[in-house]
């Protein structure tokens, strides 16, 4: 189908009328992608404190943000990562679905960086506690580790954070302007839970259980 034609239709529905659209990928986007990380690409896992992590299962998919000290996704050769799985809400909806279908994406970002490091790969949860142990932080380890063998890794080019504008001072929204949990919370349970409460008692209860 021509471009005039998808233009008139709408939607794309094979992948030849996508290929149609957007043409082929240049040179420098495929030799990116390889199946093991270099020295290049272990530096920018080395300094990302930020990683979404991308899962599949038989509700659907599933994105979740990971944050801890830089670094904290460990390298432990060229074709495996350990990612600790901290303190959260307990719903484990990523290992849930790591359990069941163990393909995983992962997106790096780094601040002031504009380039992101993306990798695709299968997961599998160990609660092995020599592994634990070594990713502990205040005495406090994690309840598992997430082992991620790697298929392919590319960096991503800096267009998404220079158009968003991510890490520019001036592009910053003030959280005032934004509904709080406690607002969010309130409103679901249509006043069954105390919005004022609930966000004043966040900070403590968050250093708590950080680690």
């Amino acid at each position: 189908m021509s471009v005039e034609e998808l233009s008139r239709t709408g939607f794309i529905e094979s992948v030849g009328d996508l290929e149609a659209l957007y043409g082929q990928p240049g040179q420098t986007s495929l030799i990116k992608e390889i199946d093991r990380i270099i020295p290049a690409y272990a530096a920018f896992i080395e300094a990302s404190p930020f990683v979404a992590l991308a899962t599949a299962g038989p509700e659907g998919l599933d994105c979740s943000p990971r944050g801890d000290q830089r670094g904290f996704v460990r390298i432990k050769n060229e074709r495996t990562l350990l990612m600790p799985d901290r303190h959260g809400n307990n719903r484990i909806d990523s290992l849930k679905n790591i359990v069941r279908d163990g393909r995983v994406g992962l997106l790096f970002l780094v601040p002031g960086s504009g380039t992101t490091l993306r990798v695709n790969g299968r997961a599998r949860i160990s609660a092995d506690a020599e592994l634990r142990a070594s990713f502990a932080v205040d005495g406090k380890a994690p309840r598992s580790v997430i082992v991620i063998a790697i298929d392919s890794i590319y960096f991503q080019c800096a267009r998404a954070i220079h158009r968003s504008r991510l890490w520019e001072e001036d592009a910053k929204v003030d959280p005032k302007n934004l509904p709080t949990p406690g607002d969010i919370l309130h409103e679901l349970s249509r006043g069954g839970i105390d919005s004022r409460s609930y966000d004043e008692e966040w900070p403590e209860r968050a250093a708590k259980t950080m680690w």
